[in-house]
């Protein structure tokens, strides 16, 4: 038997075929190359990405907006466009598309969206209802609202989630703090219904409280009018807009922004409250993007 290390021996090699010894620096040379090197489904994610997204489909990053996370408050008369009552389906589709630009743009969009176009609280009173009662119907009608507007932006292929302030697990996700902010960091537009969950409250009032919630940049309210007056200019002929003010300006001049307790909230948290009118389209987009249009309070 040849001995091991012999020029014979099947495991030795001589000449040209010598076999280096490996130190552990080729280990880690082999090491950093493979982790350089990009795995295929990461080489797979970019191929179906948009251009310039850097992996993230359908977000625009480059474009550089003034908001970076805003709330939306849209009233339920807002979506009735010329119809006396319930939802105009070309009126939601155009609004949808409208947050599908501004989602677009890499922003992070939260919507609070009020029900008076099917049932209003209040009215309900007027007519002989509970205010609770009358107040939780209302609520479900925010409910109805925000599911159809979940579908007008899901037939655009953008994410979204509804989150109720009640409990309704069948057709809704129930609101949790961590799990809406979670939403807004994967760029799904957020649809926030039910209110505050709490009789007696608006949903101007829960927009400012999920607007505080979120950190948001500023709370966007979109109307039937172009901003703030010194009256109701359908009443007053001689109202005049106030394009930008102070908390404290409003409140000596007793102006409605929003309810009292709403607009309590906004100034404690020095949230900026932007008011315009929807029915001018890309109004929202212009906001995002710093434009002054409508009124704005600081």
């Amino acid at each position: 038997m040849t001995p091991p290390g012999h020029a014979g021996h099947p495991g030795a090699s001589t000449g040209q075929g010598r076999r280096r010894t490996r130190s552990p620096a080729d280990g880690l040379h082999d090491r950093n190359e493979a982790l350089s090197r990009p795995t295929r489904r990461h080489e797979a994610l970019l191929a179906t990405a948009a251009p310039g997204t850097n992996g993230e489909r359908d977000v625009n990053t480059r474009n550089p907006t003034a908001l970076k996370r805003i709330l939306l408050k849209l009233s339920g008369e807002a979506l009735m466009g010329r119809s006396e009552y319930g939802i105009d389906s070309k009126t939601i589709a155009d609004v949808a598309a409208e947050l599908k630009e501004v989602r677009d743009l890499g922003v992070e969009m939260a919507v609070v969206v009020g029900g008076g176009n099917i049932f209003r609280g209040v009215r309900g009173t007027e007519k002989g209802l509970d205010r609770v009662a009358a107040d939780h119907m209302g609520m479900l009608a925010t409910v109805i609202n925000a599911l159809a507007l979940q579908d007008a932006i899901e037939k655009l292929s953008v994410e979204t989630r509804v989150m109720t302030a009640i409990e309704m697990r069948e057709v809704a996700e129930p609101f949790i703090k961590r799990r809406a902010d979670r939403h807004l960091q994967r760029k799904r537009i957020v649809i926030f219904a039910a209110g505050t969950g709490n009789p007696f409250f608006t949903t101007d009032t829960a927009a400012a409280l999920r607007a505080a919630e979120m950190k948001a940049d500023a709370l966007l309210k979109a109307t039937q009018v172009d901003g703030i007056y010194t009256a109701d200019p359908a009443k007053d002929p001689k109202a005049t807009k106030l394009p930008e003010l102070t908390f404290e300006d409003a409140l000596q001049r007793r102006l409605e922004v929003m309810d009292a307790t709403a607009f309590s909230l906004c100034m404690t948290n020095r949230m900026p409250i932007h008011v315009f009118k929807l029915q001018d389209r890309g109004n929202i987009l212009r906001v995002v993007k710093g434009e002054r249009i409508g009124s704005v309070v600081r």
